[in-house]
């Protein structure tokens, strides 16, 4: 009997290639084993890069030492030539990292104060010749004045450190946190918290600095649609319907002045809630 066997030298498909793949994963899965770098399986150049690529510590390196001489040897993308840049040079608007949180003190009326927890976005604008900021530089920049109680000049120094530390030519910093008040209610002589979600902001663009206090307002408000729908059942049809309410949201944002924080919420809340 003459067994002829295929001609080496002619083409493979693709299907035998996935067949012979698949038979090559029933053996792995019933406990084959076998050293591929042994097999003369890949291309010289693979192979070579392979049998000299260093074995590398698996382990955490307890024995190591960050000291001044090695973060002096890191690499600083940020700061490097313009030369790394790949692609177009392109200036980006704004770019930092959003919301970390961090409790920062606010002065109240009166002598006290109170610690609220606080989530700060910083952003600066990228030239076209840098080719990215090194994120944790802006968290080390505000947390150098974290400490001190709230005022637009501790922001100010704050940002004057992004602007140094990231050398940038714009800058901005958003502040936002929960402040809680007692408030009493309009009819019942009873009092509870309420919580309003004030936003401090700093904005250093083209040489000039904008500070702006915006306060979101919630309030529960009838929606029109379904009162017109409401009236219309109980003129048409005589039945009882009740309309939705619906969470709605007021946003004042007016310039910063010296004020204290809470003897301006006193002022706003009372006007929302007679309203």
């Amino acid at each position: 009997m003459n067994i002829h066997t295929r001609k080496l030298e002619s083409e493979i498909s693709e299907s035998e290639v996935n067949e012979a793949l698949s038979v090559l994963k029933k053996w792995r899965d019933q406990g084959g084993e076998i050293d591929l770098s042994n097999e003369n399986i890949h291309p010289s150049e693979v192979t070579n890069l392979w049998v000299d690529y260093p074995k590398l510590n698996d382990k955490y390196p307890t024995e190591f030492n960050l000291d001044a001489d090695y973060k002096a040897s890191l690499p600083d993308l940020q700061n490097g030539p313009s030369s790394l840049i790949k692609g177009s040079n392109q200036v980006i608007q704004h770019v930092g990292i959003s919301n970390f949180k961090l409790p920062i003190r606010y002065r109240l009326r009166g002598a006290g104060e109170r610690t609220l927890e606080t989530s700060v976005t910083g952003s600066v604008s990228l030239g076209a010749d840098k080719k990215g900021i090194n994120m944790s530089r802006i968290m080390r920049s505000f947390y150098k004045h974290s400490e001190e109680q709230f005022s637009f000049s501790v922001i100010e120094a704050a940002l004057d450190d992004y602007k140094t530390d990231l050398e940038s030519f714009d800058a901005r910093i958003l502040m936002k946190f929960s402040f809680p008040m007692k408030v009493g209610s309009l009819r019942s002589n009873l009092s509870g918290y309420q919580y309003y979600d004030i936003s401090l902001e700093l904005i250093d663009q083209n040489g000039l600095r904008t500070k702006v206090m915006h306060l979101d307002y919630v309030y529960s408000s009838t929606c029109p649609c379904s009162l017109e729908l409401s009236e219309h059942a109980r003129k048409s049809r005589g039945q009882l319907a009740t309309p939705h309410s619906q969470r709605s949201v007021a946003r004042i944002s007016r310039p910063y002045q010296l004020i204290l924080i809470n003897s301006q919420l006193s002022y706003i809340a009372d006007k929302f809630n007679r309203t």
